[in-house]
């Protein structure tokens, strides 16, 4: 193996399921996936963990297939963090930086950082990512990147995306025993949208879904910055387990038959019996209007909620780009088609694009979240083949240094 390769890895740690995504990094930035796996996830709980030895043993077992496969000992990723306590919040600072003549620097970017964040968010919450929305040197705004400018008097307005300490302490304890150090924790839905959107995309206008097992999330990008995050506790399992109960059936059938026989368009004319098992042997009847009931009851009501997080979020029927649906419960059939006429807005599944190796196996919406943290690792740290272990140098970012640059520089 060349010494001088470098390999990123993304770990996506859901609550049905546990993804990753090992790449390797070009001189150029160009990135190639080199291994993969996915399995079932034990011990989570809503996007959380509910016990240590259940997410530890999950990805241990994963990982060891991706590993083989990518010929690279993975011991640092870039992990998802789910649960409806992530949180984004508008905030604002102030400082003086000296005379008109002086130049803005670093020092200066990061002490508006600081400021901006300092008090504003609860103790009990973890950082997890500042983005500046718009700098103002001497009451002039609109800046969107103010180094090297002169001014006396500094403001930033920025949106801080946070979650729960214990859950982000837990995720990262989780990880640790599978011998697997979080350099960084990034909410599911940001990461799926670094690997689905374009730059495009992001300047007018969209949202992205991430409807998960449990969980359902939402981001929203205008003007080239995140906008809003929000999660509902809800997702396609949910569906399954509806279906268990008004049918009196195991989950195992439910999820066979929400698989195989369940569409997000209600207008098309289907059989009215689904038939399912062997026939004169095991074979099971249902009625597919009561199926359909079922599955679009709790659509109805996912979707309502991700309406809500828009028109709170004041982008409801705001966003030109449409929307984009990733995560497993968009594999489900026609659930564009649902999520179009629910939301009053144009819809698309999102697949990871522009990846090199054996990409085509993670061109998937289940897939998007894992890659999007690799890409964020390929962008933002540097790794070494021999050791596995994060190098000391952080790709520069002027927008992202600051607050979190000297977080994770602790590890």
């Amino acid at each position: 193996m060349d010494e001088n390769s470098r390999f990123v890895t993304g770990l996506d740690v859901g609550t049905e399921n546990v993804r990753a995504v090992i790449a390797s990094v070009g001189k150029d930035g160009s990135i190639a996936v080199v291994g993969y796996n996915e399995g079932v996830s034990t011990g989570m709980r809503k996007g959380v963990p509910a016990n240590l030895a259940g997410p530890a043993g999950a990805i241990d077992k994963m990982l060891g297939e991706a590993e083989r496969m990518g010929g690279y000992d993975v011991r640092n990723a870039y992990v998802s963090i789910n649960g409806s306590s992530i949180l984004s919040t508008r905030t604002e600072g102030m400082i003086a930086v000296g005379t008109v003549e002086h130049e803005i620097n670093e020092g200066d970017l990061n002490r508006v950082e600081d400021v901006a964040v300092s008090g504003r968010i609860p103790a009990n919450r973890d950082v997890l990512d500042v983005v500046p929305l718009e700098y103002a040197l001497d009451g002039q705004g609109g800046i969107r990147d103010p180094l090297g400018m002169s001014g006396a008097r500094l403001e930033m307005r920025a949106l801080v995306v946070s979650a729960l300490t214990p859950n982000c302490e837990n995720l990262k304890k989780a990880t640790a025993t599978a011998d697997v150090a979080a350099d960084r924790l990034v909410p599911s839905v940001i990461a799926a949208a670094r690997a689905v959107l374009t730059d495009r995309q992001k300047e007018n206008g969209v949202a992205v879904i991430d409807m998960g097992a449990a969980t359902t999330s939402v981001a929203v990008y205008e003007e080239g910055d995140l906008q809003y995050v929000g999660v509902i506790p809800a997702g396609s399992n949910n569906i399954t387990n509806d279906l268990a109960i008004v049918l009196a059936i195991d989950p195992d059938l439910a999820e066979e038959i929400k698989r195989r026989f369940v569409t997000g368009d209600f207008e098309t004319e289907k059989p009215p019996i689904v038939r399912i098992g062997r026939e004169n042997k095991d074979e099971r009847v249902f009625e597919r209007k009561e199926i359909e009931e079922v599955v679009k009851a709790r659509l109805d009501e996912i979707f309502g909620e991700v309406r809500k997080k828009l028109k709170a979020a004041k982008y409801d029927q705001r966003l030109p780009e449409g929307i984009v649906l990733v995560g497993g419960g968009a594999k489900m059939r026609d659930i564009d088609k649902f999520a179009k006429n629910a939301l009053e807005a144009a819809v698309k599944i999102g697949v990871p694009e522009g990846l090199g190796g054996v990409a085509n196996a993670v061109e998937k919406p289940e897939f998007a979240t894992a890659v999007g943290l690799a890409m964020l690792a390929a962008a933002e740290t540097q790794y070494t083949a021999s050791s596995g272990k994060r190098a000391k140098k952080v790709a520069k970012n002027a927008k992202k240094a600051g607050f979190l640059a000297k977080i994770f520089g602790k590890f």
